[in-house]
């Protein structure tokens, strides 16, 4: 019966993806938020909504031998139970996936259309398909506890696994200055509940909400004849969603940075810091390099020159980044990704970032890991930023469908570790 009282915790293998610990740790799936846009828990999971015939024990026992036989009506309802079953099922699945609401969001029409787009799929994640796994830990400054009761602030030395990668949907596309660049993370307090955050390079994301995202998608979808996006069908998403504008302006100001090492990720959408005596505060983060930001030198011909240079500097010494909280300030928006905060907003520096390993993704630590923005430990909690909803569901489908297919190669393979680690050398 998990299938039907939810869903989408059970479609998870993934050991590392299981939030249920102990304590008072954040389950995505059980916010109101959630069934808003990708709904697919269609009972509670509580016994009294489930059918009678679910629930009763009607097994015969010596206290019941001496009842009569059942009725025909009695047969009959018991007979319109059993197939009360599998018809909730079939409908459960109907709904879920959109068949009684076309035009709903849901996990695979936003699946179908990354696959539209480009997105290649065959065991590597639907988005952000070339990466690769790092390692290392997390220095707290102490100076994010006023503001927050997670372990993360409060403790030194957190074990950390992480993962770099462009946000590409083909896992052998070449490196490109311009594409966006990622950092996920895995902070593992060795006594609390563990922290999961992904963050891009661009300052904001120029998408509202589900509706953005799924219009988004559609207008990258590849045209046959030319093996890319029709340019008319995206220019047409900016004409029809002008308030996206301002984003998509401020990231195209953006500066580009040499690599990984000595760029800003942003955590795009806000959450909720929640003090010991129950304070909340808003904040976006960043994760700030102590390299120095060098201009991008691109290197035609090298389809892997932006991982051949991060394991490169990785190898050279551990790499470094601040995790900076900006506090959001009176007239920020809260509950949009795609609105400009105030130049002038407060920002507390958490803690230190150090990576010092890494490895390919073809059995790396990071392979089977999902990056849920939503897997938060106590102290800290999502916003009503409705894009969060959109990537936890979207991840999770990712990994689901990931899971059961034969995966290749990573373009970033050991012997490409090894080989770039022994040119450091001579």
């Amino acid at each position: 019966m998990c299938v039907i009282t939810q869903l989408r915790l059970c479609l998870s293998r993934d050991h590392s993806h299981r939030q249920r610990r102990t304590g008072r740790q954040f389950i995505p799936h059980e916010t109101g938020e959630y069934r808003k846009y990708f709904s697919i828990a269609p009972f509670a999971g509580n016994k009294s909504s489930l059918p009678d015939v679910l629930v009763e024990d009607n097994r015969i026992g010596p206290e019941n031998m001496d009842q009569k036989p059942a009725g025909p009506s009695t047969l009959a309802l018991r007979w319109l139970g059993v197939v009360a079953v599998p018809t909730a099922l079939a409908l459960a699945f109907l709904w879920a996936g959109g068949g009684f609401s076309p035009d709903r969001i849901t996990q695979n029409r936003l699946m179908a259309e990354l696959h539209n787009a480009g997105s290649y799929g065959h065991g590597f994640r639907r988005a952000h398909a070339k990466g690769v796994c790092v390692s290392g830990w997390f220095d707290a400054s102490g100076d994010a506890t006023q503001l927050s009761q997670a372990a993360v602030f409060h403790e030194r030395h957190v074990p950390v696994i992480g993962r770099f990668a462009l946000a590409v949907g083909q896992p052998y596309a070449p490196d490109s200055a311009t594409t966006v660049r990622s950092m996920a993370l895995r902070l593992m307090p060795p006594d609390a509940p563990e922290w999961r955050t992904g963050m891009n390079d661009p300052p904001v994301l120029p998408l509202r909400d589900a509706r953005d995202a799924s219009d988004f998608f559609s207008s990258q979808q590849i045209d046959p004849a030319t093996g890319k996006p029709d340019p008319a069908r995206m220019k047409a998403f900016g004409v029809t969603h002008p308030w996206l504008k301002p984003a998509a302006e401020e990231n195209a100001r953006r500066f580009i940075s040499s690599g990984f090492a000595d760029d800003t990720f942003h955590s795009l959408d806000s959450f909720i810091l929640v003090a010991a005596d129950g304070r909340r505060t808003a904040v976006r983060w960043a994760m700030m390099p102590m390299e120095p930001a060098m201009p991008s030198n691109g290197k035609a011909g090298d389809h892997e020159y932006l991982f051949r240079k991060l394991i490169s500097d990785i190898h050279d010494h551990p790499l470094q980044w601040h995790l900076v909280m900006t506090v959001a300030g009176a007239h920020d928006v809260i509950n949009d990704p795609s609105q400009i905060w105030a130049q002038d907003d407060q920002t507390i520096n958490a803690g230190t970032l150090t990576l010092n390993a890494i490895e390919s993704e073809d059995g790396g630590p990071c392979t089977d890991i999902t990056f849920d923005p939503l897997v938060l430990p106590p102290g800290i909690q999502p916003s009503d930023d409705p894009i969060l909803q959109v990537r936890s569901a979207a991840y999770m489908r990712s990994f689901v469908r990931r899971s059961g297919e034969k995966r290749g190669p990573s373009a970033v393979t050991p012997d490409l570790i090894q080989a770039s680690t022994e040119g450091k050398k001579s």
